[in-house]
């Protein structure tokens, strides 16, 4: 009797390879990526070449130094080494880019096992890590054709209201992928319409953060759609959360994630001593997801529980 071979997650009822998935995400990724080479000049193209070169260096060595089964093929470092780079400011020194991609790839990824098996998304941990660890990350690339000035997000916190249209089309300062709303609305359209993600986690975090913006700044619709449109809400919303292995199964789980992310964000936004909130969000609804699964099981008439 032959052996059962399981692969690793995620299982998904679907006929794409995790290549094409990933092919897809990176292809969705593109409008953000081109947008911040514009906004933001070569600078941006560099560190966005360093953290996806580096990805897949670093995966390639670890495989070839632990004599595992190359796995960037993939692409799946490819994804992570975008998704970094796109929440860096433009402005980041190249060998801090490595660092990072090194951290997710080495520490938050490979040492776990590979794609399916990490607690968090290694993006997501690499940019919290960083924010940590080096001061100048916290200071924002701004436009070519502007004068550096407060980001949206500490402008709202201060009480002024910024463009819309600026925050819209990203003439404003923040990380080179996080700042045209346009850019990363049609990647993330694209991603629905290629059914890679669903709408669940998106739409109920961007509400939640909608919400609780407008309750919370003086009823103001206005200020509730810039604190949608400022930061990085969108590009965590439809791109990190939405991660296969970190996030729930089930659309109730997806909900509940997507709700508890847009609140901690909106805590630490409104309450915090970080101006922006959605990176530890995204990294503390990963640490409980396996409580949202077991949360969001359902049970068969007559039967167990179970998790479509």
């Amino acid at each position: 009797m032959g052996k059962l071979h399981i692969s690793v997650s995620p299982h998904i009822r679907s006929s794409n390879t995790t290549q094409r998935i990933m092919l897809d995400v990176v292809i969705s990724l593109l409008p953000a990526a081109i947008a911040g080479c514009i906004i933001f000049g070569i600078s941006a193209l560099w560190v966005i070449l360093a953290c996806v070169f580096s990805s897949v260096v670093f995966e390639a060595l670890f495989n070839i130094i632990t004599k595992r089964t190359q796995t960037i093929s993939d692409l799946s470092a490819v994804v992570t080494g975008l998704l970094l780079a796109l929440n860096l400011p433009a402005n980041t020194p190249l060998w801090q880019a490595v660092i990072g991609s090194a951290f997710a790839i080495i520490i938050v990824k490979c040492l776990f096992g590979g794609i399916g098996c990490n607690l968090v998304n290694p993006a997501i941990t690499a940019r919290v890590f960083m924010l940590i660890a080096f001061t100048n990350l916290a200071k924002p690339a701004f436009p070519l054709d502007a004068v550096s000035s407060a980001t949206p997000l500490v402008e709202l916190a201060e009480g002024s209201s910024p463009s819309l249209i600026n925050l819209f089309l990203g003439n404003i300062g923040g990380a080179l992928g996080e700042t045209s709303a346009l850019a990363l609305l049609i990647g993330g359209i694209y991603l629905l319409v290629r059914r890679v993600i669903t709408w669940h986690i998106p739409v109920a975090t961007i509400a939640t953060v909608f919400v609780l913006s407008f309750l919370l700044d003086a009823f103001s619709f206005i200020n509730a759609l810039s604190w949608v449109l400022s930061g990085g809400l969108i590009i965590g919303a439809f791109f990190m959360a939405t991660d296969y292995v970190t996030s729930p199964a089930v659309a109730k789980g997806k909900i509940v994630f997507g709700i508890g992310i847009g609140l901690i964000t909106v805590l630490i936004r409104f309450y915090g001593n970080y101006p922006e909130g959605v990176s530890f969000a995204i990294l503390m609804l990963n640490i409980l997801n396996p409580y949202i699964e077991k949360f969001s099981k359902r049970k068969l008439f007559g039967g167990k529980h179970y998790e479509e």
